[in-house]
Parts: structure tokens; sequence; C-alpha cells
């Protein structure tokens, strides 16, 4: 496998629809940077985030997850208590080709805060919006901002074709338009 670069991802966004809407350039200007770089790109944070209700919950149990109450929360930026964390969603909707899979990394200005990204894998021929996990690792409550970046995705070409993609097993968190909690 190798990375796949930036015109390469362009390109993808462009003719298939790999990236809508792509950020084609790196934005700064004082917001947390965005778009495409050398090997990945870099996606945004919607104003979508979902807050878990815990102070009735003695435990989550990703089985049980119609135990669990979410506050849904639509805004410029959302603070994450200490010690706890908050689904969120990419702006960008991601449809990802046979051959490709991408891996997720967190920024390294939040990360630096104490943020912790999950972001499984993009496997082939998922589609969807990213929902993501951020995880307020600090002692204090910590800020994430809408429309900003989040995440790096690094796309990796396989050698060949899978045999079985996830759209083919009909994955259950195919094309999803929202904020997903945990299913089973």
């Amino acid at each position: 496998m190798s990375a796949l670069p930036d015109h390469w991802i362009e390109e993808m966004a462009r003719t298939r629809g790999m990236i809508d809407p792509l950020a084609p350039n790196r934005r700064r200007r004082g917001k947390i940077s965005s778009g495409l770089s050398s090997y990945g790109y870099d996606f945004r944070l919607s104003d979508e985030f979902k807050i878990p209700e815990l102070r009735t919950v003695a435990i989550i149990d990703p089985k049980k997850m119609d135990r669990v109450k979410f506050r849904d929360c639509n805004a410029a930026s959302c603070p994450i208590a200490p010690n706890s964390f908050v689904l969120a969603r990419s702006l960008e909707y991601f449809r990802m080709p046979r051959d490709v899979v991408a891996l997720c990394f967190g920024k390294s200005t939040y990360a630096r805060c104490g943020l912790v990204v999950n972001v499984t894998p993009l496997e082939p021929e998922w589609e969807g919006y990213i929902t993501v996990s951020l995880v307020n690792a600090s002692p204090v409550p910590l800020r994430v901002h809408a429309g900003e970046g989040i995440a790096q995705l690094v796309f990796l070409r396989a050698e060949s074709e899978c045999d079985v993609s996830y759209s083919d097993r009909k994955g259950k968190y195919q094309s999803q338009k929202k904020i997903q909690v945990a299913r089973v």
C-alpha cells in the first residue's frame, strides 16, 4: 500500500465525488487548518454535535446504547466536559473507491490541548458523513470549532481490489447522513 498524493485526492473528489465539498487549499488565517495536504486531507467538523448525558448512566455498553441519552446541539463551537466525550460529524461527505482505505489521525493542534480524535478506517466502498468521537482527556473543559479542521485522512491504495467491500456486506454505517451512535 502507498499513500496517495494531493493531486490524486483532488481529482477523485472532482470526478467521482470522493470528498464533497472539497476544501482544495490548506486554510489557516486564525482557524485550525483544513483541506488538502501533500498526502492527505484534513476534514472539517460540521456544526452538529451529540452530547451524552451521563449523570444517570452507571456504565456505557455499546450493546445497550438506547440507555444513554444524547442531547443534540447545533452550534459554531462545542465545549467538551473534562474527561468526557461528544460525538460529531464531518462537514464533508465521503465516497471511498473499492481499492482504497483511509486512515484517520487527529490534528496536532487539538492533540496538544488533550483532545483524542477517534475514527475507524474508512473502508473500501464505504460512504457517508464520518461520525467522530472527540474525547477530552484534560481535567478542564475543551472547545472544538465547527467548520475547521479536526483530523487528517491518509488514503492508501491496496495492491488489488478486495473481494468483499463495506458496501457489498451492507455495513451498518453505510450512507449515514447524521451522527450515528453505536449500533450492534
